[in-house]
Order: C-alpha cells, then sequence, then structure tokens
C-alpha cells in the first residue's frame, strides 16, 4: 500500500501507548472484556456460541454456555496479546516463546529449494508466530485488506517489518507468491480464513461443507514447494511453543478437492487441540454451497 493514513498512524500509537502496561495486566484486561462479551451478548458472542453448536451439537445448552464464557476469556487475552506483539520490538515479544517443536522440518524444507508454504490457521497466537518466521528469513504473508483504509493502514504498520512482505488476497496474488517460493522464499498463508466466491471449494469442517481456501492446494501443486502447518500455542504459564509440522505431501495431491480435505482435516486437529484458542467467533460457515439454504448466522 501507499504511506500509511494518519489515523492509522495514530491508532498504531494509541494501541502501542496501552501496551506499555504490563503482559499481566493486558491479559487480565483481555479476559475482563471476554466477559463482557459474554454479559453483553455482543456479535462476537453470538457467532462463537452458534459455531460451538454447529460443531458440538450434542452438547446440552449449559456445556456450550460454560465453553462458550472461557473462549471468549481466551479470545479477550489473545486481543490485548496480539497489540503487544504488535506494537512492542519484536525481540522483545519474542522472548514469550519458550520452546520451539520442529525447528529441523522448517530447515529440512527451506534446504529443498523451492520455497515454503506455511499454513499458519487462526488458533493460539498467529502474529506471534508470523513475527518468528520473519527471524528465519524473508516472509510473504497474505491477508485480507479490510474496507476501511485507515484499518489498512494499522495493519500495514503493524505487520510490515524488515523481511515481511504483505500481499493483499487477490485474484493476482498467484503470481507474487509463486516468485517468493521461486526465490526460496516463505509464504505464510491462513488456510481457514473463507475466501469469496470462486476463491475456493466446500469442503467439510468439523463435518459441515464450508467454503475453503484453494490458494495454498493450487500453490502447492503448481510449485512442489513442501507445506508446513505451523502454530504458536500459549501455555499455562503465560508464555508460548512454537510448533512447526512436517512437510504434508497430501497437500501437493493433483485432485484438488483430496488437497483441500486433508488440509481442512489437519485444520480440525488443530482446532480440537484446544478449542479456547481456535478463533470462533469468525463467521466460518456463513457462505453455504445452496443459496437458499438458511444461513447458521442470524
Amino acid at each position: 500500500m501507499s504511506k500509511p493514513s494518519l489515523p492509522g498512524r495514530l491508532v498504531f500509537l494509541l494501541a502501542g501507548a496501552i501496551c506499555l502496561l504490563p503482559l499481566g495486566l493486558l491479559r487480565a484486561a483481555g479476559r475482563t472484556l471476554g466477559g463482557l462479551s459474554y454479559r453483553m451478548n455482543t456479535r462476537e458472542c453470538h457467532v462463537a456460541r452458534r459455531n460451538l453448536q454447529l460443531i458440538y451439537p450434542a452438547d446440552a445448552a449449559e456445556v456450550t454456555e460454560r465453553k462458550l464464557r472461557v473462549l471468549l476469556a481466551s479470545t479477550g487475552q489473545t486481543v490485548f496479546e496480539t497489540l503487544a506483539a504488535w506494537t512492542r520490538p519484536r525481540r522483545r515479544s519474542l522472548k514469550l516463546i519458550r520452546t520451539v517443536h520442529g525447528l529441523g522440518h522448517l530447515q529440512v524444507a527451506k534446504a529443498a529449494g523451492k520455497g515454503v508454504l506455511l499454513a499458519t490457521p487462526h488458533y493460539g497466537n498467529w502474529e506471534l508466530l508470523l513475527q518468528f518466521m520473519a527471524e528465519q528469513g524473508p516472509l510473504s504473508v497474505v491477508y485480507n485488506p479490510p474496507e476501511s483504509v485507515h484499518l489498512d493502514s494499522f495493519l500495514y504498520l503493524a505487520r510490515n517489518a524488515d523481511s515481511v512482505h504483505m500481499v493483499p488476497a487477490e485474484a493476482t496474488a498467484m503470481r507474487p507468491l509463486l516468485r517468493a517460493l521461486q526465490k526460496g522464499e516463505t509464504v505464510g498463508i491462513t488456510p481457514d480464513q473463507q475466501p469469496k466466491q470462486g476463491g475456493g471449494e466446500f469442503v467439510p469442517f468439523f463435518g459441515i461443507p464450508a467454503l475453503t481456501l484453494s490458494l495454498i492446494a493450487k500453490l502447492a501443486a503448481r510449485s512442489g514447494a513442501p507445506v508446513l502447518f505451523a502454530f504458536c500455542e500459549r501455555n499455562d504459564d503465560g508464555t508460548f511453543d512454537v510448533h512447526i509440522g512436517a512437510d504434508q505431501p497430501e497437500l501437493r495431491n493433483p485432485d484438488l478437492l483430496a488437497a483441500m480435505t486433508a488440509m481442512n482435516e489437519r485444520v480440525q486437529a488443530m482446532a480440537e487441540r484446544d478449542f479456547r484458542q481456535y478463533q470462533w467467533t469468525y463467521k466460518r460457515f456463513s457462505i453455504r454451497p445452496d443459496p437458499s439454504e438458511q444461513r447458521p448466522y442470524r
């Protein structure tokens, strides 16, 4: 994008001022925010409740509500942790990472010389994960530009740093991403971001047909690049562990639907690892295969 807007800069400075507070206070504020969201039955609360009902249909209402409260508290905590990661020096943020699991998988993938496709679902603190990956070498990150130019400016300031290149999720994204892979660089994409119509296929996710991004499978098949799933998980003591998986060759399957089904199975396994750390406040199932079908979110 062009030069960030003044309002975007001001919001970034305000976020930075807030994040001067100790991280413990920020996390407490996040949990409080989650509690308020539940009591006020906000949009995020409504969406998360509906998602829990869809993926755990056998749960009694009181079980759903109990899960919802802890989910929203965790989500609020992630919001403030993310703000801190965005506005604090990278070295300071990376001190929160206690252990890195699977770094050898990344090194093997890089050594193959075809670049690395990094699948980073909305689990844990994916922004801290991107900062860690940027320390390992050049990183192109695919993102959906928000409608607000000022919010886009804020994201640019938060994410655009040395060795990080932001690529809008548009029809033209394939070309710069292929170039990055051909240069042996890493490309980070969120596989659970619902694309626009025409940007994916309907593939089961928790047994529900979900419009699923096809970009990772197409890039993998075309480039032959290794596909690694990675996430940054919060520990009970407030630190984080980075987990990097081995190459997923099934995601290079020329059968696009088979590759995407394997991808969604991997994302589901991650979401089931700790439902509190997955982004269930997102309308993952809002677009239905049959336009006449009743939408799950009202």
